[in-house]
């Protein structure tokens, strides 16, 4: 399937579906999903293999497990590009448009560790300068993060903000709707990766334990 763009029929179905979170929506329109939503994302990774190798398209489903929130549908359409343990690039669609984004995801403890040692080390200079050029640029840097120093380390670190971090991303936005319904938003979307490149490289370096997003995403 070549990538065309995506339709405005994709975000629209999230509208929907944040008003309607029910199983009878989702079977009622799940040729819609499949056709507006999942098939277009699936075709906008096949675009961008060449370059960042397969990705993967996120399952509908949310885990209701541990959540209060039992709406059993994700608001947003995630794909995900892993090239090393939880690292990688990302995109989604929702009820807000499309945007991009990557980084370290659902970090566990070793790999968590790992990451606090090479922030600590010398290296971990070369990731606040990124971190903030990336911001100074328009990227918003997220990610999971404690309120305080983490255990073992001084709240007096240079780089204690990037030491509470328990996952480090970042994302922005594609603020031309039009864009995001043509193919350009394929070359759009390799651009903004390449972007990121540099931080994606130096997570992926540091981070040693096996795995990828948990399917939540």
């Amino acid at each position: 399937m070549t990538f065309t763009g995506l339709p405005h029929a994709a975000v629209e179905f999230y509208v929907a579906l944040e008003e309607n979170n029910t199983r009878e929506f989702w079977h009622a329109e799940r040729e819609t999903y499949e056709r507006e939503v999942r098939g277009p994302m699936a075709a906008l990774l096949a675009a961008l293999e060449d370059e960042f190798g397969p990705g993967r398209v996120f399952r509908p489903n949310r885990n209701l497990r541990f959540s209060r929130d039992k709406s059993p549908y994700k608001t947003h359409q995630g794909v995900f590009v892993g090239v090393g343990p939880r690292v990688g690039w990302y995109a989604e669609v929702s009820a807000d448009g499309f945007r991009v984004g990557a980084g370290a995801y659902h970090l566990d403890p070793p790999a968590l560790a790992s990451f606090r040692r090479a922030v600590d080390s010398p290296a971990g200079g070369e990731l606040a300068r990124l971190v903030t050029t990336l911001a100074a640029s328009g990227w918003e840097v997220g990610g999971d993060r404690l309120k305080s120093a983490p255990r073992g380390w001084s709240r007096d670190h240079p780089r204690i903000e990037l030491l509470r971090h328990r996952s480090l991303s970042v994302s922005r936005w594609v603020t031309d709707a039009d864009l995001v319904t043509t193919p350009a938003l394929a070359v759009h979307v390799r651009d903004s990766w390449r972007d990121v490149r540099p931080l994606v490289e130096w997570v992926s370096d540091v981070v040693t334990t096996p795995g990828d997003p948990q399917d939540g995403a």
